[in-house]
């Protein structure tokens, strides 16, 4: 396997980790918990 195959390994696993986080975070199931946590530096002790 020589460097340039390598790098685009890297890249391709790269990008698909990058799509998997996007669409993790883009699923409406975990809307709420996010709603929840945006709010956790206005909540009084």
């Amino acid at each position: 396997m020589d460097i340039t195959t390598m790098r685009i390994v890297a890249t391709l696993a790269s990008m698909a980790c990058f799509i998997g986080i996007w669409v993790w975070a883009y699923r409406g199931r975990n809307k709420s918990r996010f709603d929840e946590a945006a709010q956790l530096p206005f909540e009084q002790d």
